[in-house]
């Protein structure tokens, strides 16, 4: 208790002074030492504005500005505060009516005219004491906010590094510089914000694109490491990857793994129904695999493989152009080129 009559600030607003200074008296003798009193009851909302007040002791009867008044403005004025202001009113109209109107009014106690010393102390004391309660609860639930948030921005942050790396692993074997899944991340988020997708959408794509090639894992090396051209059974083979990345995000409740599945299987699909793995066209084409598709492509031609050379920047974006209409969706092959 010490310490809390010690910590505690009080606004005592009454427009009789003799009533300020006997309660100023009771309350100083019990030893709170941090006392603001005030005859205006607008000085009194400037304070409250101003410091760091824990409880208030509140006249009812004021003129210009009365009890009920100043509990209105000072509810509207701490509006989006969520700590708890205790008010005690001081008043010597105890009808059923007055008490009704004044906890409506959003006080929490009252003291009743002429007030009893013993009672003032312990009224006060009370209301401190809840309002510590109350700030602790606040201290307490903030810092399980922010346990939360952390935590589950550890968890994000682990998921994405997962996601990479399983992006990597598909690429291990083929992408001597192992960024190819992190050029075609970024060209999709590239590609997507500048289509206009929201942007948690914009930030999916970017997070998932590096697993479109996951399936890869299940290609043998003998085929995937070929330097040369593949025969028709060997590309039957490669095609099969889609499938296989499908099957292997397959079965989640989550949406950045079904997104995931989603390019995975797609993101050699044509615009025009000539792709694979099921020939389907158009906006049949999930979006985000119509974006990975265009990024993939320019990535794959402008970057050495075993089986070829890099291909300029100028001879790569003239055969997505040449591509437009048919491999790839014009809206998003436009907006790319």
């Amino acid at each position: 208790m010490t310490d809390l009559v010690e910590n505690s600030s009080i606004l005592i607003v009454d427009d009789e002074l003799s009533n300020i200074v006997l309660l100023e008296r009771v309350l100083e003798r019990e030893g709170f030492s941090s006392i603001v009193s005030v005859t205006d009851p607008f000085r009194g909302l400037e304070i409250l504005d101003d410091r760091n007040i824990d409880i208030v002791l509140l006249d009812l009867h004021m003129p210009i500005l009365d009890g009920y008044a100043f509990l209105s403005a000072c509810r509207e004025q701490r509006e989006a505060e969520t700590s708890f202001l205790p008010v005690l009113v001081l008043t010597a109209d105890t009808s059923t009516d007055t008490k009704r109107r004044v906890l409506a009014a959003g006080a929490n106690d009252f003291l009743t005219k002429p007030f009893d010393p013993v009672e003032v102390v312990l009224r006060t004391s009370n209301l401190l004491h809840t309002r510590k309660l109350h700030r602790e609860i606040e201290s307490q639930a903030w810092m399980l906010e922010s346990n939360v948030e952390k935590r589950t921005a550890e968890l994000e942050q682990s998921q994405n590094e997962l996601i990479e790396r399983l992006g990597l692993a598909a690429e291990f074997r083929d992408d001597d510089t192992h960024a190819h899944t992190s050029r075609v991340a970024e060209v999709a988020q590239a590609i997507a914000a500048a289509a206009g997708l929201p942007p948690y959408r914009v930030s999916l794509i970017h997070k998932v694109a590096p697993l479109h090639d996951i399936g890869k894992i299940a290609v043998p090396d003998s085929i995937l490491l070929k330097p040369g051209p593949l025969t028709d059974a060997e590309f039957e083979v490669v095609k099969q990857h889609t499938k296989v990345g499908a099957e292997l995000l397959d079965g989640s409740n989550y949406e950045v793994l079904n997104t995931a599945k989603s390019i995975a299987l797609s993101h050699h699909e044509h615009f025009d129904g000539q792709g694979y793995p099921h020939g389907i066209s158009g906006n049949s084409i999930p979006v985000e695999a119509r974006i990975v598709a265009i990024a993939d492509v320019y990535d794959a031609l402008t970057h050495a493989r075993c089986y070829k050379e890099p291909w300029p920047q100028e001879t790569a974006l003239q055969e997505i152009e040449s591509q437009t209409g048919t491999q790839f969706d014009p809206f998003f092959a436009n907006l790319f080129l």
